[in-house]
């Protein structure tokens, strides 16, 4: 636990028959930060304290990480939206501002399509839409060849075991080598995502989300190819450096939005865009979700 870390609350909340860990920040309007892989709340860090200055910002575990539930199953993106609808419904909130970045923003973009009545506004942070990401898997060569590690995932019980007895050297590589500002990440930084990758089976659960989103109902899912317009203020930032989400991916969104719609890309910046470039982030941010 970090200084800043020490004013936040930390509680459990009840949601879609799991318990997610929170932390929560301020008083306001309802923003909820979803995290990505292989992260927890922790990558939110910097945008905690500047986002609660106007708003009640509560940052899950998503299931499997961390100290939150790691139930065998749930991991599509039906259920998993599921978990987030329940949360804003036990928060005692109608609405929530919903930002994501990595598989949170495929969280977000699936939520907004199927939850719009939940929703003010929706921000996403390097994470193609889906089925957008699905498209480009079958068809680009290049995102195949970021995506590399996506189809490694699928083998049972292997890169568990791979991961588990190479963990310092996996967490280094992903987020340092893959920043484009190798300073956004310091040893404790590291450390602190080891220590939450360490805990009884986070690696199998949060692997789970690769699997499920690569099985055969997906690819074959309709609803993918004719998605329904996103019908909210939608905000994209990217970090126009991603080693691992081709920038392609940006293209084409205004088509999937019926609504107000930004899309930013972030010069000199890597996947890691809210920890790389935090105060572009939390300004970007700031900016879009209090013109509400």
């Amino acid at each position: 636990m970090t200084q800043s870390d020490a004013a936040w609350q930390h509680s459990f909340i009840n949601t879609n028959r799991i318990r997610l860990h929170c932390v929560t920040k301020g008083e306001g309007d309802l923003v909820l930060l979803l995290h990505g892989f292989p992260e927890f709340w922790y990558s939110w860090r910097y945008q905690i304290p500047a986002l609660a200055r106007h708003f009640k910002v509560v940052v899950p575990d998503l299931r499997g990480y961390n100290d939150s539930d790691k139930p065998k199953s749930g991991y599509d993106l039906d259920t998993v939206s599921a978990d987030i609808q329940g949360l804003i419904e036990a928060l005692g909130y109608q609405k929530a501002h919903l930002v994501g970045h990595d598989w949170g923003g495929a969280i977000a973009w699936h939520f907004a399509q199927k939850f719009p009545r939940l929703l003010d506004r929706l921000a996403i942070l390097n994470a193609p839409h889906p089925g957008r990401f699905l498209q480009e898997l079958s068809s680009n060569l290049d995102q195949q060849r970021r995506s590399w590690y996506l189809f490694a995932c699928q083998v049972p019980g292997i890169p568990e075991w791979l991961i588990q007895n190479n963990l310092k050297d996996f967490v280094k590589n992903l987020f340092r080598e893959q920043a484009v500002r190798k300073g956004a990440f310091s040893s404790e930084d590291t450390q602190m995502y080891q220590a939450a990758l360490e805990k009884p089976g986070v690696l199998s659960a949060i692997l789970n989300y690769y699997r499920q989103f690569l099985s055969p109902q997906n690819w074959l899912f309709e609803g993918w190819k004719t998605p329904d317009r996103i019908t909210v203020p939608t905000l994209v930032l990217w970090g126009e450096e991603d080693t691992l989400l081709s920038k392609k991916l940006t293209e084409g969104l205004d088509k999937l939005i019926a609504a107000p719609f930004k899309l930013r890309i972030v010069p000199n910046c890597g996947h890691w865009i809210q920890q790389e470039v935090p105060q572009t982030v939390n300004r970007e941010l700031s900016n879009f979700l209090r013109r509400g």
